[in-house]
C-alpha cells in the first residue's frame, strides 16, 4: 500500500491540507484520500461542512447516515462535483422507505484527468490519459425511534482505488469500509448529531469523527460542527442557512447558504475575476450556495442545490444535485 499512500498523498494532501506548518504529524499516513472530499454532499459543502446534524435525504448518505430516517418517499438523486485540479466526482443515491426503516444506495465514481503527470525523473509523460480513478458504492439503513426524536443509521461500503504506477500500468486496491451516526432532536429547534466514518483498515481509510448541533426556526438554521480525522489536526465549521419557505413564495422554498470551514490557507487566486471581485481570493475557508425546492412539480417533489467554494491558488470548487421525490 505504500505507493498507493504515495501517489494519493501527492495528490490531494496538498488540496486537502495545504499549509506546511500546519500539517498534522500522521498527514499522508492513510491511503483513500478522496473519502474526505465531500463528493454527492452540496449543502453540506455550501454549509462549511457544517453538517451532520442536519443532514437529510440522499446527501445523508454520505454524511450521516441517521439522517435518511426522515424520508417519506422514494428519492433519487445525482450531484456532479468540479473539484480542483481536474478532480471531478459524480454521485447517485437513491432512499427507499420499507415500513419505518429506509434503505439507502449510493454509487461515486471519482477521477483525474488532464494531470501534468511526471515520471521519478521529473520528465513529462503525456501518455498517462487518467492518473486516478476511485469508486465508491454503499448500502445504508436507518430508522427513527420517538417520533423521530430519534434516528440511528449506518453503511457498509466497497472502496476501489485505480492508480497509475508510473511504468504504463495501474494499481488496484480494493477495500471495505463501514459509516455510523445517530441524530437526536429533543425540541423542535435544536438538534445534535454525530457519526463516525470510514471504520475498517486504520491504515486503508482516513478514520474520522463528526459531532455538531444546529439551532433552527422557520425561516433559518444555524449550525456546527467539529470533525477528526486520524490523519489531519481537528476542524469545525459552522453556517447559516435562510429559509424562504415556499407557501410565502407560492412557487418553491428558496434557502440561501453561507459557511466558514477552518481549512488552511492555499494562496492566492489570480485565475478567477469573479472571485477577485467579491474578495475571495485569497481564502479557502468561506463557501457559500442556494437550494430550491417544490413539493409540486408535475407531481413530484424536486430540488436543485447549488454550492461553490474559493480554494485560493487552487481554484474554486463547485458542486450542483438535482432531486426526484417519487
Amino acid at each position: 500500500m505504500k505507493l498507493s499512500k504515495l501517489i494519493t498523498a501527492g495528490l490531494l494532501v496538498g488540496v486537502l491540507s495545504t499549509n506546511a506548518m500546519a500539517i498534522s504529524k500522521n498527514a499522508g499516513t492513510s491511503a483513500a484520500a478522496f473519502l474526505k472530499i465531500d463528493a454527492g454532499t452540496p449543502r453540506a459543502q455550501a454549509l462549511g461542512n457544517a453538517f451532520v446534524s442536519v443532514a437529510d435525504g440522499p446527501e445523508a448518505l454520505f454524511w450521516n447516515p441517521a439522517g435518511a430516517a426522515s424520508a417519506t418517499t422514494r428519492e433519487v438523486q445525482f450531484t456532479y462535483l468540479d473539484y480542483l485540479q481536474g478532480y471531478k466526482a459524480r454521485t447517485l443515491a437513491y432512499l427507499q422507505p420499507i415500513g419505518k426503516t429506509i434503505i439507502g444506495l449510493t454509487v461515486n465514481y471519482m477521477d483525474m484527468k488532464n494531470f501534468d503527470f511526471r515520471d521519478w525523473q521529473g520528465r513529462p509523460n503525456p501518455e498517462v490519459g487518467v492518473p486516478v480513478q476511485n469508486f465508491v458504492g454503499s448500502l445504508s439503513i436507518a430508522r427513527g425511534f420517538f417520533n423521530q426524536r430519534l434516528q440511528l443509521g449506518g453503511t457498509a461500503k466497497y472502496i476501489s482505488e485505480r492508480l497509475d504506477n508510473g511504468n504504463g500500468g495501474h494499481n488496484y486496491y480494493d477495500n471495505v469500509g463501514f459509516d455510523a451516526g445517530a441524530k437526536l432532536r429533543m425540541v423542535n429547534w435544536l438538534g445534535f448529531g454525530a457519526a463516525v466514518v470510514n471504520l475498517g483498515d486504520k491504515d486503508e481509510m482516513p478514520r474520522g469523527f463528526r459531532a455538531g448541533a444546529d439551532l433552527n426556526t422557520r425561516y433559518f438554521t444555524i449550525s456546527g460542527e467539529y470533525m477528526k480525522y486520524r490523519d489531519d489536526r481537528g476542524r469545525y465549521g459552522v453556517g447559516l442557512e435562510v429559509h424562504i419557505p415556499e407557501d410565502l413564495l407560492q412557487v418553491a422554498r428558496f434557502d440561501l447558504r453561507v459557511g466558514y470551514y477552518t481549512r488552511d490557507n492555499t494562496g492566492i487566486n489570480t485565475d478567477d475575476k469573479w472571485v477577485k471581485k467579491i474578495g475571495l481570493e485569497e481564502t479557502s475557508r468561506v463557501s457559500f450556495g442556494f437550494g430550491i425546492y417544490s413539493a409540486e412539480l408535475f407531481g413530484y417533489g424536486a430540488s436543485i442545490d447549488y454550492a461553490v467554494t474559493p480554494f485560493g491558488a487552487l481554484g474554486t470548487s463547485q458542486q450542483i444535485a438535482i432531486a426526484l421525490q417519487f
